[in-house]
Protein backbone atom coordinates (compact mmCIF):
# COMPACT_ATOMS: atom_id res chain seq x y z
CA UNK A 1 0.00 0.00 0.00
CA UNK A 2 2.99 2.41 0.79
CA UNK A 3 4.43 1.62 -2.45
CA UNK A 4 1.39 2.28 -4.49
CA UNK A 5 0.25 6.54 -4.48
CA UNK A 6 -2.91 5.98 -6.20
CA UNK A 7 -4.26 3.96 -3.23
CA UNK A 8 -6.75 6.55 -1.00
CA UNK A 9 -9.05 4.52 0.18
CA UNK A 10 -8.22 1.13 2.48
CA UNK A 11 -10.89 -1.41 3.76
CA UNK A 12 -10.14 -4.11 6.29
CA UNK A 13 -12.37 -6.99 6.12
CA UNK A 14 -13.04 -10.76 6.18
CA UNK A 15 -11.95 -12.38 8.31
CA UNK A 16 -13.38 -10.40 10.85
CA UNK A 17 -11.00 -7.51 11.78
CA UNK A 18 -12.27 -6.65 14.89
CA UNK A 19 -11.94 -9.78 16.05
CA UNK A 20 -8.38 -8.78 16.21
CA UNK A 21 -7.07 -7.56 20.00
CA UNK A 22 -7.05 -3.84 20.30
CA UNK A 23 -3.34 -3.49 20.43
CA UNK A 24 -2.90 -4.97 17.10
CA UNK A 25 -5.63 -3.17 15.60
CA UNK A 26 -4.29 0.05 16.63
CA UNK A 27 -0.77 -0.60 14.98
CA UNK A 28 -2.30 -2.09 11.54
CA UNK A 29 -4.60 1.91 11.63
CA UNK A 30 -1.26 3.70 12.86
CA UNK A 31 0.89 2.03 9.90
CA UNK A 32 -1.73 3.41 7.79
CA UNK A 33 -2.52 6.44 9.25
CA UNK A 34 0.91 7.26 8.66
CA UNK A 35 0.95 6.83 4.31
CA UNK A 36 0.55 10.09 3.27
CA UNK A 37 -1.67 9.33 0.57
CA UNK A 38 -4.42 6.45 2.45
CA UNK A 39 -7.08 9.19 3.01
CA UNK A 40 -9.83 7.07 4.17
CA UNK A 41 -10.21 3.61 6.16
CA UNK A 42 -12.57 1.86 6.39
CA UNK A 43 -13.53 -1.52 8.44
CA UNK A 44 -15.74 -4.73 7.29
CA UNK A 45 -17.60 -6.36 10.48
CA UNK A 46 -20.75 -8.55 11.63
CA UNK A 47 -19.27 -8.45 15.32
CA UNK A 48 -21.67 -5.91 16.50
CA UNK A 49 -24.43 -8.38 15.42
CA UNK A 50 -22.50 -11.46 16.42
CA UNK A 51 -20.22 -10.15 19.51
CA UNK A 52 -22.15 -7.08 20.59
CA UNK A 53 -19.94 -6.82 23.34
CA UNK A 54 -16.63 -6.69 21.81
CA UNK A 55 -17.57 -2.99 20.82
CA UNK A 56 -16.02 -2.17 24.43
CA UNK A 57 -15.08 2.07 25.01
CA UNK A 58 -11.69 1.15 24.71
CA UNK A 59 -12.34 -0.24 21.59
CA UNK A 60 -13.98 3.27 20.50
CA UNK A 61 -11.81 4.79 21.80
CA UNK A 62 -8.60 3.67 19.88
CA UNK A 63 -11.12 3.82 16.10
CA UNK A 64 -11.99 7.40 16.92
CA UNK A 65 -8.43 8.27 16.93
CA UNK A 66 -8.18 7.41 12.92
CA UNK A 67 -10.70 9.23 11.51
CA UNK A 68 -11.88 9.67 8.70
CA UNK A 69 -12.95 5.75 9.30
CA UNK A 70 -15.84 4.61 8.97
CA UNK A 71 -17.60 1.15 9.74
CA UNK A 72 -20.04 -1.04 7.75
CA UNK A 73 -21.82 -3.73 9.49
CA UNK A 74 -23.73 -6.53 8.45
CA UNK A 75 -27.24 -7.35 9.61
CA UNK A 76 -29.40 -9.47 7.31
CA UNK A 77 -32.43 -9.76 9.54
CA UNK A 78 -34.53 -7.56 11.77
CA UNK A 79 -34.35 -10.14 14.69
CA UNK A 80 -30.49 -9.09 14.26
CA UNK A 81 -30.85 -5.77 15.61
CA UNK A 82 -31.10 -6.82 19.32
CA UNK A 83 -30.50 -4.84 22.42
CA UNK A 84 -26.87 -5.71 22.83
CA UNK A 85 -26.00 -4.81 18.98
CA UNK A 86 -28.28 -1.14 19.27
CA UNK A 87 -26.16 -0.29 22.64
CA UNK A 88 -22.88 -1.66 20.13
CA UNK A 89 -23.62 0.76 17.10
CA UNK A 90 -24.70 3.30 19.82
CA UNK A 91 -20.99 3.41 21.35
CA UNK A 92 -18.50 3.61 18.24
CA UNK A 93 -21.72 6.50 16.34
CA UNK A 94 -21.01 8.45 20.01
CA UNK A 95 -17.27 7.89 19.05
CA UNK A 96 -18.09 9.94 15.67
CA UNK A 97 -17.72 6.69 13.86
CA UNK A 98 -19.79 6.76 10.72
CA UNK A 99 -21.80 3.56 10.36
CA UNK A 100 -23.20 1.81 7.09
CA UNK A 101 -24.70 -1.71 6.96
CA UNK A 102 -24.40 -3.97 3.98
CA UNK A 103 -27.17 -6.82 3.82
CA UNK A 104 -27.12 -9.91 1.47
CA UNK A 105 -30.33 -10.84 0.25
CA UNK A 106 -30.88 -14.68 1.13
CA UNK A 107 -33.85 -16.48 -0.27
CA UNK A 108 -35.91 -17.87 2.98
CA UNK A 109 -34.20 -15.17 4.89
CA UNK A 110 -35.13 -11.67 4.04
CA UNK A 111 -36.07 -12.15 0.77
CA UNK A 112 -38.97 -9.84 1.00
CA UNK A 113 -40.13 -6.20 1.35
CA UNK A 114 -41.61 -6.53 4.54
CA UNK A 115 -39.06 -8.21 5.81
CA UNK A 116 -36.32 -5.92 4.61
CA UNK A 117 -38.60 -2.81 5.12
CA UNK A 118 -39.11 -3.40 9.16
CA UNK A 119 -34.76 -4.03 8.75
CA UNK A 120 -33.89 -0.68 7.23
CA UNK A 121 -35.81 0.95 9.98
CA UNK A 122 -34.60 -0.49 12.84
CA UNK A 123 -30.59 0.13 11.42
CA UNK A 124 -31.71 4.16 10.69
CA UNK A 125 -32.71 4.06 13.90
CA UNK A 126 -30.07 3.01 15.84
CA UNK A 127 -27.95 5.32 13.62
CA UNK A 128 -26.65 3.04 10.88
CA UNK A 129 -27.33 4.14 7.42
CA UNK A 130 -28.69 1.04 5.07
CA UNK A 131 -25.48 1.52 2.22
CA UNK A 132 -25.66 -1.85 0.13
CA UNK A 133 -28.41 -4.41 -0.09
CA UNK A 134 -26.44 -7.37 -1.58
CA UNK A 135 -27.41 -10.26 -4.73
CA UNK A 136 -25.80 -13.39 -3.12
CA UNK A 137 -21.92 -13.73 -4.61
CA UNK A 138 -21.63 -17.04 -6.49
CA UNK A 139 -20.42 -19.21 -3.69
CA UNK A 140 -19.97 -22.87 -3.76
CA UNK A 141 -22.05 -24.73 -1.20
CA UNK A 142 -24.22 -21.44 -0.83
CA UNK A 143 -26.46 -21.13 -3.81
CA UNK A 144 -29.56 -22.53 -1.54
CA UNK A 145 -29.66 -19.15 -0.55
CA UNK A 146 -29.17 -17.37 -4.09
CA UNK A 147 -32.00 -15.50 -5.15
CA UNK A 148 -33.51 -14.59 -9.05
CA UNK A 149 -32.07 -10.68 -9.87
CA UNK A 150 -35.51 -9.97 -10.35
CA UNK A 151 -36.75 -10.72 -6.76
CA UNK A 152 -33.84 -8.05 -5.84
CA UNK A 153 -35.53 -5.38 -8.38
CA UNK A 154 -39.40 -6.17 -6.95
CA UNK A 155 -37.98 -5.73 -3.58
CA UNK A 156 -36.51 -2.22 -4.26
CA UNK A 157 -39.29 -0.84 -6.15
CA UNK A 158 -41.60 -1.97 -3.27
CA UNK A 159 -39.20 -0.27 -0.84
CA UNK A 160 -39.17 3.23 -2.93
CA UNK A 161 -42.40 5.18 -1.28
CA UNK A 162 -42.70 3.11 1.43
CA UNK A 163 -39.43 4.12 3.63
CA UNK A 164 -37.79 7.56 3.30
CA UNK A 165 -34.90 7.67 1.42
CA UNK A 166 -32.36 7.66 3.73
CA UNK A 167 -33.77 3.90 4.69
CA UNK A 168 -33.55 2.61 1.35
CA UNK A 169 -29.96 1.02 0.40
CA UNK A 170 -28.57 0.34 -3.49
CA UNK A 171 -29.19 -2.87 -5.21
CA UNK A 172 -25.51 -3.96 -6.06
CA UNK A 173 -24.00 -7.09 -7.44
CA UNK A 174 -20.79 -8.05 -7.47
CA UNK A 175 -19.36 -9.39 -11.24
CA UNK A 176 -17.71 -12.31 -11.21
CA UNK A 177 -14.03 -12.30 -11.80
CA UNK A 178 -13.14 -9.60 -9.91
CA UNK A 179 -14.99 -7.31 -12.14
CA UNK A 180 -16.59 -4.87 -9.51
CA UNK A 181 -19.73 -3.77 -7.87
CA UNK A 182 -22.50 -2.72 -10.38
CA UNK A 183 -25.40 -0.93 -9.55
CA UNK A 184 -29.03 -2.56 -10.40
CA UNK A 185 -32.39 -0.24 -10.34
CA UNK A 186 -35.63 -1.00 -11.08
CA UNK A 187 -37.51 0.76 -14.52
CA UNK A 188 -38.44 4.29 -13.29
CA UNK A 189 -38.46 5.93 -17.20
CA UNK A 190 -38.38 5.23 -20.47
CA UNK A 191 -38.86 7.07 -23.82
CA UNK A 192 -42.12 7.24 -26.34
CA UNK A 193 -41.08 9.43 -29.47
CA UNK A 194 -39.95 13.00 -27.86
CA UNK A 195 -41.40 12.45 -24.45
CA UNK A 196 -40.12 11.21 -20.99
CA UNK A 197 -42.49 9.29 -19.24
CA UNK A 198 -41.62 8.39 -15.88
CA UNK A 199 -43.15 5.68 -13.24
CA UNK A 200 -44.08 6.98 -9.80
CA UNK A 201 -43.48 4.27 -7.09
CA UNK A 202 -47.22 3.99 -6.67
CA UNK A 203 -47.33 2.87 -10.44
CA UNK A 204 -48.52 6.16 -12.19
CA UNK A 205 -47.26 7.25 -14.82
CA UNK A 206 -45.94 10.82 -15.81
CA UNK A 207 -45.17 12.89 -18.67
CA UNK A 208 -41.89 14.92 -17.88
CA UNK A 209 -41.23 17.76 -19.10
CA UNK A 210 -37.39 17.30 -20.81
CA UNK A 211 -35.54 19.80 -22.72
CA UNK A 212 -33.74 19.47 -25.71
Amino acid sequence: IAGDPRIHDVLLSGGDPLTMSDMVLREILQRLKRISHVQVIRIGTRIPVTLPERITRELCRTLSAFHPLFVNTHFNHPREVTPEAIEACRRLADAGVPLGNQTVLLRGINDSAAVLRELFRKLLAARVRPYYLHQMDLTRGAGHFRTPLSCGLKIMAELRGALSGLAIPTFVVDLPGGKGKIPLLPEYGQLRGNQVILRSPRGDEIIYPDID
